[in-house]
């Protein structure tokens, strides 16, 4: 994921921080700078934990980022609805 642009961040961080939104039920109290926010941190919180199991991440190309930045995303929601109290599963 590293080898990828600022704009590409942006972009993948976006998408995959809206689809995390609407997976977990907070797409509502969120916005696009959020949903890019989101995404990005996602990107790093997966990236981190895919290389302490010992994936290479350096050379996953296109879709495995974006799926790393969903998966984290969807991870880095998950703890802020358990720190903040909120059910997304209504």
């Amino acid at each position: 994921m590293l080898g990828l642009s600022v704009l590409g961040w942006i972009i993948i961080g976006g998408l995959a921080g809206w689809i995390a939104g609407k997976f977990m039920k907070s797409d509502a109290r969120q916005g696009i700078v959020a949903d890019i926010v989101v995404g990005v941190i996602g990107g790093l919180i997966g990236g981190f934990l895919l290389k302490v199991l010992g994936v290479d991440v350096e050379g996953g190309g296109l879709w495995f980022s974006f799926f790393t930045c969903l998966g984290g995303a969807i991870i880095l929601l998950f703890l802020l609805n358990l720190i903040t109290g909120r059910s997304t599963m209504r």
